[in-house]
């Protein structure tokens, strides 16, 4: 019997390692509810997986179709709630992101021009510099000085 007093949302559970690699052919692990022995979805994919590799089966007393003794847990409802949950995490990321543009934070990958340089860069363009001029000036690419002087 292996009765873990850590958090499921932990990544470091002892007693789960401990069962996991003690498991033998036969074997039947039970928990009272799925969300107290995984972190997310995927994490109950994986430690499923390890039971059943190692010919042992998985039990939830709270969920009944949780139980690879009765072949009612396929890998498919697995599969299909981490669909379920990607499909959330990026519509979480997404709203995060819209949430971020809404405050003025800049997204993605920092200028590669500072601000004073952009400005400079974009008054000698308007003064008849050429684009491979001022990438070589700057030591940047002519796209990225096309992108910095679009103004001009």
């Amino acid at each position: 019997m292996f009765r873990e007093t850590a958090s499921g949302a932990k990544t470091d559970r002892p007693q789960l390692r401990r069962m996991l690699g003690k498991l033998a052919p036969g074997d039947v692990v039970t928990v009272t509810r799925i969300d107290r022995r995984a972190r997310s979805t995927f994490d109950l994919f994986g430690i499923v997986k390890r039971i059943v590799d190692a010919k042992a089966q998985f039990r939830s007393l709270a969920e009944p179709w949780a139980d690879t003794g009765t072949r009612r847990l396929m890998l498919a409802v697995l599969g299909g709630l981490a669909d379920v949950e990607r499909d959330l995490i990026r519509t979480r990321t997404a709203e995060g992101r819209s949430r971020a543009k809404d405050r003025g934070q800049h997204m993605g990958r920092p200028p590669s021009l500072t601000p004073a340089q952009q400005k400079e860069a974009t008054r000698r363009r308007a003064q008849g510099a050429t684009l491979q001029e001022l990438a070589d000036s700057y030591d940047r690419s002519i796209s990225t000085m096309r992108r910095a002087t679009r103004a001009a």
